[in-house]
């Protein structure tokens, strides 16, 4: 049977007067892509960050990998690994001496044999030898990428990791993250890009009003479209525009 890497029950969060978060609930099971999308300001990185451990909830419970994010917020960290959406790289490195330092930051074992793996996985061998400076923008985020992966993570959050790239590169990271579920990394993406969700993601997940309001894989969300507008075959697009106008 499998397990569930994450799951979040009734998370509350506030900023101030302003309540982002009103009581979200899902689950994301081992080595499934979660899409989570929403408007700007939905709360989108916020969750995020609760799972991650950078922010606490004011309320509700999350587990990443079996752990609570505030009691074992540790073993969470060990267990995670986070990009978000601007590029954390030295710019002066190149691509290796950022892998390398991050790997050595983390006393990862092995750590030069890692570097190549991770270099290999993300397909940034060629290039790793010159600077970030000289680097596209698919190539800054492959190796933004292979830093959450230089010590071994069960799970992985990417925060719009494609936000400003163009469409090559933007192809060139969903073939990362393709590689990485296949390799049964459990992945929670967040993307202002619907089609990036509807091409990569098991379930998708529509946060609105402080709440999930529409969830599961793109076929049935296509299905129950069809059910409440009478349209087939809808694209994710079009979902999500009538799921949000219907929430306002």
């Amino acid at each position: 049977m499998t397990k569930n890497m994450i799951r979040v029950s009734n998370v509350i969060k506030s900023f101030g007067d302003k309540e982002v978060l009103k009581g979200v609930d899902f689950e994301v099971k081992e080595g499934e892509v979660y899409a989570l999308l929403g408007s700007n300001g939905a709360g989108k990185t916020t969750m995020i960050n609760i799972l991650a451990t950078l922010l606490t909830a004011d309320s509700g419970t999350a587990m990443v990998n079996g752990y609570d994010v505030v009691k074992e917020a540790q073993n969470v960290r060990d267990s995670i690994a986070l990009t978000g959406q601007f590029s954390a790289l030295d710019e002066f490195m190149t691509g290796r001496e950022n892998l390398l330092l991050m790997a050595n930051l983390w006393k990862v074992p092995n750590a030069r044999e890692k570097v190549e793996e991770v270099l290999d996985k993300v397909g940034m061998t060629s290039a790793a030898d010159k600077r970030v400076k000289s680097y596209s923008g698919g190539m800054k985020r492959r190796v933004d990428i292979a830093m959450g992966l230089i010590s071994a993570r069960s799970v992985l959050f990417l925060d719009e990791p494609t936000t400003g790239l163009d469409p090559e590169a933007r192809y060139e990271v969903y073939e990362v993250i393709k590689e990485l579920k296949n390799e049964g990394t459990t992945i929670v993406l967040t993307t202002q890009y619907l089609k990036e969700a509807e091409e990569l993601a098991d379930k998708i997940a529509i946060l609105h009003g402080g709440q999930i309001v529409v969830e599961g894989d793109f076929s049935e969300l296509q299905a129950q479209h069809h059910k409440e507008h009478g349209e087939k075959n809808a694209n994710l697009e079009d979902i999500f525009i009538k799921v949000v106008k219907k929430g306002k």
